[in-house]
């Protein structure tokens, strides 16, 4: 029996949550083309017939400019402290120089992995071109090509892990498939709703906290608070005669139904916290304890 603490790094919009999600084959993190999508690390487990592999999600590594940024890059930094293999995951199609300097810099101790996503947008030559650079890294226990997305390369990577695991008993159930509650992924699909629906500062300057959680026979009953900066942001997601809070409230109660297996009645409110993000009272409020 292997088992061991995987953890997941890189830049932002590298496909780290895709990939979470393709590991596990099931949708536990949130996913956006915008970057800086994933706020917290998710964790999740994966199972198989003689090891036990615990997934991290992380957020994408960046320069802090708020509060928030800095609780972000600590749950990265505790995320590589703990972990028992490193999976470094960059884009293929972006500067590997870049991408060396940064991956170097983290002095990690533990088997590291550089996992080249979205090869499917790259021609053969670039994809080979990149794998034999990292390839040749020390930090580098072995690079591999995948889509996240398409899903190709993933069952690969997983024995690639799993080669690399210590000799252990798993930490958790067999059936169990993340050690977060189900209150929070609730919150986490209000606010993908949120990335897809507005633009500009929206996404980065709301946040939502999930107030009441009420699983009854029938339904469950959920209701939300969704943090913005300042009025004219409260404005913009409420929308004219309240049409956008509708419609991010419809998706998102379809959204959550498909995942919870059950009706769901939501309930949605707007409140304003000036500068929430620079405020160590609300971020620890709002599930920000890293």
């Amino acid at each position: 029996m292997r088992s061991g603490f995987v953890n997941i790094i890189g830049k932002p919009n590298a496909g780290k949550s895709t990939l979470l999600n393709a590991l596990v084959g099931e949708k536990l993190a949130i996913v956006s083309s915008k970057v800086q999508t994933t706020r917290h690390r998710i964790r999740a487990f994966l199972n198989g017939p003689d090891y036990q592999i615990v997934f991290s999600d992380t957020p994408g590594i960046i320069e802090p400019e708020y509060k928030l940024h800095e609780r972000m890059m600590q749950a990265v930094k505790a995320s590589m402290e703990d972990s028992d293999v490193c999976l470094m995951i960059a884009d293929v199609r972006d500067d590997l120089e870049v991408l060396d300097k940064m991956f170097s810099a983290l002095k990690l101790h533990v088997p590291s992995i550089v996992v080249l996503n979205k090869s499917d947008l790259v021609k053969d030559k670039k994809a080979q071109e990149a794998l034999e650079f990292f390839s040749s890294k020390k930090y580098c226990k072995k690079a591999v090509l995948i889509s996240a997305a398409k899903n190709l390369g993933v069952t690969d990577l997983i024995s690639t892990i799993v080669e690399n695991l210590p000799e252990g008993e798993a930490f958790f159930g067999e059936d169990d498939l993340t050690d977060m509650p189900t209150k929070f992924f609730a919150g986490e699909l209000v606010r993908e709703k949120i990335f897809e629906l507005f633009e500009q500062e929206i996404p980065y300057q709301a946040t939502v906290l999930i107030t009441k959680f009420e699983e009854k026979t029938t339904l469950v009953k959920i209701s939300a608070d969704i943090i913005v900066h300042r009025e004219s942001q409260k404005a913009i997601l409420l929308g004219q005669g309240g049409s956008m809070i509708k419609k991010l409230g419809t998706l998102s109660r379809v959204q959550l139904e498909a995942f919870l297996g059950q009706k769901v009645f939501l309930e949605l409110y707007i409140k304003v916290r000036n500068n929430w993000r620079n405020n160590d009272l609300f971020l620890k409020e709002y599930g920000y304890n890293q």
